[in-house]
């Protein structure tokens, strides 16, 4: 199965799950949903470092334990909410517990596996519902401050409304994770990827040198500290293709994680395009044509 097929599993029973929880506004509580199903929530241990969640069975009934070495409540809620994934999810509960009908969930974003993989699908899109949160993006500033807005709204991690911004957006951006000189992961809005001739940014991909995530990058003290900077870099820089166009960076260290949040956003990119077109065009027309 691929991954737009996933997704659109996952989003529709998270949705469903929404729907009949009868939820209409933002916040959504995932501790709350346990609750109307009996599920009973408890935190974890803090020496429980590799865990971010766990779904435990006892004969009918399901518990679910979350992680407290990461004092976040976007963290939280995510935990939680990727454990209702393996509950609500056609097939997941037979295919994820072991014989001690336990399930733990390692931290992090996106695993590999088809059934982790959608249950953080499952958990974006329960905690960011699409309507709900379509009306809130509407209503921030584009970029890291309208991202982080969102956050506080939805009390969903930063990089997660990050990502799931990208899927709501009408315009250019692109959201990147990055250690080091390398890319972790990166998330396209459409409108960016309707732009001809970019080369997508890939898992393990060099983070090109000339921007300032890779200068923010170099200093490991910043991004622990969760320090933040912003400055125009080159579209070109970042995707290639053949024309050179600025637009704005914005990048977070992630503190603890060890990572950097960076957000690509180019909002009048098109006409910059278009403009950089039409300018290309009429210097060809001037050009003096000369007979042998």
């Amino acid at each position: 199965m691929n991954r737009n097929s996933i997704q659109f599993k996952a989003a529709s029973v998270a949705e469903k799950v929404v729907s009949d929880q009868g939820i209409k506004q933002l916040p959504v509580d995932p501790i709350a949903i346990a609750h109307n199903l009996d599920i009973e929530v408890t935190p974890q241990p803090i020496h429980s470092r590799g865990v971010s969640g766990m779904l435990m069975r006892v004969n009918n009934s399901f518990g679910i334990a979350y992680a407290t070495h990461i004092n976040s409540i976007g963290f939280k809620n995510f935990s939680i909410a990727h454990e209702l994934g393996h509950y609500f999810l056609p097939g997941h509960v037979d295919a994820v517990f072991g014989a001690d009908n336990l399930h733990i969930s390692k931290a992090g974003f996106f695993s590999e596996k088809q059934y982790e993989m959608e249950a953080d699908l499952f958990a974006a899109r329960l905690l960011m519902p699409q309507r709900l949160f379509k009306e809130a993006a509407l209503s921030v500033d584009e970029g890291l401050l309208g991202i982080e807005e969102l956050s506080r709204t939805c009390k969903t991690s930063l990089t997660a409304t990050a990502i799931r911004y990208t899927e709501c957006v009408e315009y250019p951006m692109a959201v990147i994770v990055s250690v080091r000189d390398k890319v972790s992961y990166c998330f396209m809005s459409e409108p960016l990827k309707e732009v001809s001739d970019l080369t997508w940014i890939r898992k393990g991909q060099n983070l090109p040198i000339n921007t300032i995530t890779f200068d923010f990058n170099q200093d490991s003290q910043r991004v622990q500290d969760a320090e933040r900077d912003a400055d125009v870099s080159d579209l070109q820089d970042w995707f290639g293709g053949d024309i050179s166009v600025q637009i704005e960076e914005a990048v977070q260290g992630l503190g603890r994680y060890e990572r950097t949040l960076t957000i690509l956003t180019a909002p009048d990119l098109f006409d910059k395009i278009e403009e950089i077109k039409e300018n290309e065009a009429l210097h060809k027309s001037w050009e003096p044509k000369f007979r042998l």
